[in-house]
């Protein structure tokens, strides 16, 4: 059955085996591909499969239909993000927290334009907003993944004023961001390079001022 589920389901299993994990990687593969191709509507968990090289019945054996696909595929898309984040943070030095920021929308901006399925999909927002989590939306989960970053690189104190900060710059910075690639296949560089101002300087305002609110919490800014 096609048919989208009222709440997000995770697989129906974890392959246990090496040749069962190929399989699902190349089930999600295929769905990325035919998003990008066909949209989400279009797509089916017979076109999964055909496109896959798998029966109908590998399917069904880990995902019960394409929502659960693709909420697969989303969770994957954030593990690779973080990945490269991570990835990066080890291999480059930054300033400040501002440096990074700038590195953290680099790696949306390539993932947009490199991985297959994620220009149609991004995290998950245009299936569901609770996609990736049935009891908080998508930018909620993003955003907590990226103020763990953030709090780990440059020892930020956290707070709930940190967690709002951090998702409504997340939340700004995915709609600037969209308005980027609608303007340009590639992601139009002005607009890239207005987000990247946009973030900065919202967070550099609210740190500032959460900074002189509680004169003990050190807070540098760029």
């Amino acid at each position: 059955m096609d048919d989208d589920c009222a709440q997000p389901k995770a697989l129906r299993r974890q392959p246990a085996q090496r040749r069962s994990a190929r399989r699902v990687e190349r089930m999600l593969d295929a769905c990325a591909q035919l998003l990008d191709e066909t949209g989400y509507d279009a797509l089916s968990t017979t076109r999964i499969a055909e496109r896959a090289g798998v029966a109908i019945g590998s399917i069904y054996q880990f995902f019960p239909d394409k929502r659960a696909v693709t909420q697969e595929l989303t969770r994957r898309n954030v593990e690779e993000f973080v990945r490269r984040v991570d990835r990066r943070f080890l291999a480059e030095e930054y300033r400040g927290w501002w440096e990074a920021i700038d590195a953290i929308i680099d790696e949306y901006v390539d993932m947009h334009r490199t991985v297959p399925g994620f220009k149609s999909l991004h995290f998950g927002d245009v299936v569901d907003l609770n996609l990736l989590d049935s009891d908080s939306d998508n930018n909620t989960v993003i955003a907590g993944r990226l103020r763990g970053l953030l709090l780990k690189e440059f020892g930020l104190a956290d707070s709930p004023e940190l967690d709002l900060a951090v998702l409504v710059a997340v939340e700004a910075g995915d709609a600037v961001l969209k308005l980027a690639f609608r303007r340009d296949p590639d992601g139009s560089p002005e607009i890239i390079a207005a987000a990247k101002q946009l973030i900065c300087g919202f967070l550099a305002r609210q740190l500032e001022s959460w900074s002189a609110a509680s004169p003990a919490r050190s807070v540098r800014l760029p």
